[in-house]
């Protein structure tokens, strides 16, 4: 699904034969981040057929293991102290980690300059030399460097402590409450796929979600696997819309736009 973010495998996928054979597995970046930092060539909310929700892993916000900050109340302080002049890694300029930047940036009153990357290990390379400050990672990317010390973990984006990682707090814990970013993966079919094609496929996905290896496997990469009643295609549907109205609105208000 390379190009542009995901856009052009996505949009060979809206064009396919909606003959249950062609499928797209994407993420929170490219089936919803991407509908509003992206003029695309098909419509994300009206030209697929969802089919299952997937496993999800929250992002967190890290740091060069010698910025000054010791918790994550301190790195809201220090922000605020040195506003503009903390330097963030991103994705890209319309990714993923620049829009969890700025969603964070507006709850706490922070600003950060981009510094935009052409994927996630160079600008986790980056930190890992000290040559940028921080960065709204995604938690399975920069794990195993978390775990060597050689990078910092402040707190996690979502409701509940990362299982991989439990003895980093939430971003709530940490006293800003709201600031929820998980990044999901959920399959699709172009529109028009008939039905018992979507039942069967989603019926294909529910399975593997539930064999014991695949589950520890999923795991082992610090993903969590979704409750059985959240993996029908009538509730991801459901999940995809309320995702799309609140980043809608938050990518809009930003001004976000790739490149």
């Amino acid at each position: 699904m390379g190009g542009a973010g995901g856009v052009t495998g996505i949009g060979r996928v809206a064009r396919a034969e909606p003959d249950g054979y062609t499928i797209s597995v994407g993420t929170w970046g490219t089936h919803v981040v991407n509908a509003f930092v992206y003029s695309t060539p098909y419509d994300l909310a009206q030209d697929f057929e969802t089919v299952a929700l997937l496993p999800s892993v929250p992002h967190w916000f890290i740091a060069r293991k010698n910025l000054p900050p010791k918790d994550f109340k301190e790195f809201i302080a220090y922000l605020k102290e040195n506003s503009g002049k903390v330097t963030a890694a991103s994705v890209g300029a319309g990714g993923s980690s620049a829009v969890c930047g700025y969603y964070f940036g507006k709850a706490t009153g922070t600003s950060t300059t981009l510094v935009p990357y052409r994927g996630g290990a160079p600008a986790l390379q980056d930190i890992v030399a000290g040559n940028v400050d921080t960065m709204c990672d995604l938690a399975a990317n920069s794990l195993a460097q978390v775990k060597a010390g050689n990078v910092k973990a402040y707190a996690v984006t979502a409701k509940k402590r990362w299982f991989a990682a439990p003895d980093v707090p939430t971003v709530a814990e940490a006293g800003v409450p709201g600031v929820e970013v998980i990044n999901w993966l959920g399959a699709y079919a172009p529109k028009g796929t008939p039905k018992d094609a979507i039942v069967r496929l989603n019926a294909a996905f529910k399975t593997a979600m539930a064999d014991p290896a695949v589950r520890q496997r999923i795991a082992d990469q610090g993903l969590e696997i979704p409750p059985p009643e959240q993996q029908t295609p009538e509730a991801f549907a459901a999940y995809l819309k309320s995702e799309m109205d609140k980043w809608g609105a938050v990518i809009r208000e930003s001004g976000i736009k790739g490149q």
